[in-house]
């Protein structure tokens, strides 16, 4: 049985995918941060789930992840968690660069310290490239135009950045707006 682990799990995306690996026979880990009040609007259907599991980690803490990783043993993360409000950025950029871009980084870290074979995905986001007067293809440039869609470059870039330097596998795929 496959093993994945997903970041932001409480978010819309999050328990889709959750949902969606379930169906394929995944065992699930979604992992949340610690709270005295849990936010399971979108996951509650998931708690009496035998191949579901929550865990308790954080973007912003090095060893949560290593921990979420020594726990779940997986062979996919899907890094889904961030700040991921627009408007909220902008009040709280420091907070959004540390959760979004450098929380991409440090599971990036975790899992070549974890030492086995994972394969990682990064959720990009059509917010790197900013004010788009067409449809964007490969070949459009990046100019992101708040401190979340700057955020995201930069999880986007390590995430390569990492693929190349240590030979791992990892993906990006940059979402556009989208609902359930």
């Amino acid at each position: 049985m496959k093993r994945a682990l997903i970041t932001g799990i409480n978010g819309m995306d999050g328990s889709h995918l959750a949902d969606f690996l379930l169906e394929k026979g995944y065992k699930v880990f979604g992992m949340e941060r610690h709270s005295s009040v849990k936010n399971r609007t979108n996951t509650k259907h998931l708690e009496n789930n035998e191949n579901f599991e929550f865990i308790t980690g954080d973007l912003t803490d090095s060893t949560s992840l290593l921990s979420a990783l020594s726990i779940s043993k997986p062979d996919e993360v899907y890094n889904l968690g961030s700040q991921s409000f627009v408007a909220e950025s902008w009040n709280t950029p420091e907070q959004t660069g540390d959760v979004t871009g450098l929380g991409a980084l440090r599971m990036l870290e975790a899992i070549r310290e974890y030492g086995e074979s994972v394969k990682f995905y990064q959720a990009s986001t059509s917010e790197m490239f900013g004010k788009m007067e067409q449809f964007a293809n490969e070949d459009t440039l990046f100019y992101p135009r708040s401190p979340y869609g700057v955020a995201k470059l930069y999880g986007h870039w390590i995430t390569i950045n990492y693929k190349e330097s240590y030979d791992m596998f990892n993906v990006s795929g940059i979402l556009f707006n989208h609902e359930s």
